[in-house]
């Protein structure tokens, strides 16, 4: 990039940067100006604007409000007080926000939950929530069910939208209230500081935990995008992500209606479907995260694939080997790539486009950011520490562990944690560089160049080594994924016998059955040695959060054994160009140590 490209670039940057601060500057922990204050001054000054749209279904920023009035009412007829908690276990509806929204006026906790849940996992995220009521969507009732002889606290459930199944309806119990907007005087005495909503961690390696999402970070997600996109009264967004996490949610919601446009609700994502529904709803914007990106760049050409009005995509995950591809195909203007997490107190964005960036730190605005990456053994899942007991800050472009300052006088650098101690324990690292310090750990391994930009490389634990050397499962998936036909591949590590380390292992979905010969020449061209999966298993389909991400825990503990795994198995022969197929008397032999790998 010339002198000229780079005067270009920082000012990009920077316009937008302010932008994002202006829009930010009245969010104030110490205020008692809370969430649903700054949704009812957007509800007063676009009351008649289209706010949520779901099929045709359509609601007005007016009509938004009242029904959740008709919430908040009915928490105070329960005799419901600041601070405790109702549950809300629903799909992505047009009623989703007001629902939560509604309990915020009166000081009530709403605790999202996964309605992707069933059977033991759901009953957890319920104990943990401690909510008195729960509502549950109609269409959700069997899998409540099935979580009912796990539940252990006393908790009432009511059934919304729909036939309430032999349960208290909601629907009934909000018609009778008379929708006046509740007095702030109910809700004075909280700050902004305070817990807001209970948001639940993916679950990647074990059950969610409930993340507590204070007033403030839930203010400054709302704001910050439509800030950074600058969206208008005219703007739509395209929203198939879950409305229970905060990408989706809050991130995505907020974006549009802080500024008076509409959220289009669906509640499903379909790649067929994808580019029709852009067109029928009238998006400009789109909340992604990386996978969707990857599947709509999987599916055959669409003939309305160019003919949309996007204008911004938002979202994160949209990884290096997609971005270009995704953003020439579906000719996509303007990308927003943020980093984050709902419980975490670091935050990146990307707002001027280098590809594969999550975004960016530059030295002369580091006063503003709380970031570090430290040096990080991947061997050992250790954070290295000097000769002195401190950790070591990477060189730019080497690899290591984001962490992020915890600043008890900044609430933007706050680390709440979640409900359960010991979790939130987990998640701090101390004295790190100086006695007395604290650390959130993010649990992702990124790097950084001389101009601040920060790449996502992989998570803490997704790293392994083999053969004495690092291997990025990210990267190895991204170029598996690059062969014609494959549409997903989770990559990670396996433990053998006799070997250091951890072998490679890839679960591939494909359109069909891959050429083994072709794949095998694929990634031999691409990839180190040591960083070549040793194993494949062809799956019908990968295991993943709500929002995409991958499930490798079963994986992991499957392994490579054809007795634990009904798919078709194969491993890399030193003898062969290709994948040979790997039957009980290979493993046997590789166990064994007479198959060398």
């Amino acid at each position: 990039m010339g002198f000229f490209g780079t005067i270009q670039r920082e000012f990009k940057y920077l316009k937008g940067i302010l932008r994002m601060l202006r829009a930010t500057k009245p969010v104030n922990a110490d205020s008692h100006d809370l969430v649903c204050d700054f949704i009812e001054t957007w509800v007063d000054k676009y009351g008649a604007n289209l706010a949520f749209i779901e099929d045709d279904k359509q609601y007005t920023f007016d009509e938004f409000e009242t029904y959740a009035n008709r919430v908040a009412g009915w928490a105070l007829q329960q005799d419901y007080k600041p601070g405790q908690t109702v549950a809300i276990f629903v799909q992505n509806r047009a009623e989703y926000v007001a629902l939560w929204y509604g309990l915020t006026k009166v000081g009530v906790v709403p605790a999202l939950i996964n309605y992707q849940l069933a059977g033991p996992a759901l009953a957890h995220c319920i104990n943990i929530s401690d909510a008195r009521h729960i509502v549950i969507d109609a269409e959700l009732i069997e899998a409540f069910e099935s979580a009912k002889g796990h539940i252990k606290i006393q908790t009432q459930a009511l059934s919304a939208f729909g036939d309430t199944k032999g349960y208290d309806s909601f629907d009934l119990a909000i018609s009778e209230i008379v929708p006046n907007r509740p007095p702030r005087s109910i809700r004075e005495g909280i700050t902004a500081g305070e817990q807001c909503m209970k948001m639940y961690t993916s679950g990647t390696t074990g059950m969610p935990k409930a993340a507590k999402v204070t007033h403030v970070r839930a203010q400054n997600y709302m704001i910050a995008f439509g800030a950074g996109a600058q969206t208008r009264p005219t703007d739509r967004m395209m929203m198939v992500l879950p409305l229970y996490h905060a990408t989706g949610g809050l991130c995505g919601v907020g974006a549009a209606i802080s500024n008076g446009g509409a959220v289009i609700v669906r509640r499903k994502f379909s790649a067929s479907k994808f580019w029709d529904e852009c067109i029928e709803y009238k998006a400009t914007l789109f909340m992604y995260v990386g996978e969707l990106c990857r599947f709509l760049l999987s599916t055959p050409p669409h003939e309305n694939e160019r003919k949309h009005a996007l204008r911004w995509i938002i979202g994160n995950g949209l990884r290096p080997e997609v971005w270009p591809s995704f953003i020439s195909r579906f000719n996509i203007p303007h990308v927003i790539e943020f980093y984050g997490a709902t419980e975490g107190n670091v935050s990146l964005i990307n707002l001027d486009g280098p590809v594969g960036a999550v975004g960016r730190a530059p030295d002369y605005l580091k006063s503003k950011f709380n970031i570090d990456i430290i040096r990080y053994d991947v061997e050992t899942n250790s954070n290295i520490r000097a000769s002195d007991g401190f950790c070591i800050r990477a060189d730019h472009g080497e690899t290591g562990e984001l962490i992020g300052e915890i600043r008890t006088d900044d609430a933007r650098f706050r680390f709440d944690g979640y409900e359960n101690k010991e979790a939130t324990n987990k998640k701090v690292l101390r004295d790190v560089f100086k006695k007395g310090d604290a650390w959130f750990r993010t649990g992702d391994l990124m790097k950084r160049d001389a101009q601040g930009y920060y790449y996502f490389i992989d998570r803490v634990g997704d790293t392994f080594r083999w053969k004495a050397e690092n291997v990025a499962t990210g990267e190895v998936a991204a170029v598996i994924s690059g062969f014609k036909g494959v549409t997903q591949a989770n990559v990670y590590g396996v433990q053998v016998p006799g070997y250091d380390g951890r072998a490679g292992m890839a679960a591939i979905v494909s359109e069909s059955e891959p050429d083994l010969i072709k794949l095998k020449a694929h990634i031999d061209r691409s990839l180190p040695h040591y960083a070549r999966p040793v194993f494949l298993r062809l799956s019908n389909e990968s295991e993943t959060t709500s929002t995409f991400k991958f499930k490798k825990t079963n994986l992991v503990k499957a392994g490579f054994d054809p007795a634990n795994i009904h798919e078709p198995l194969y491993y890399a022969s030193i003898d062969s160009d290709r994948y040979e197929r790997l039957d009980p008397g290979i493993y046997e032999a590789i166990i064994k140590g007479t198959q060398r790998l």
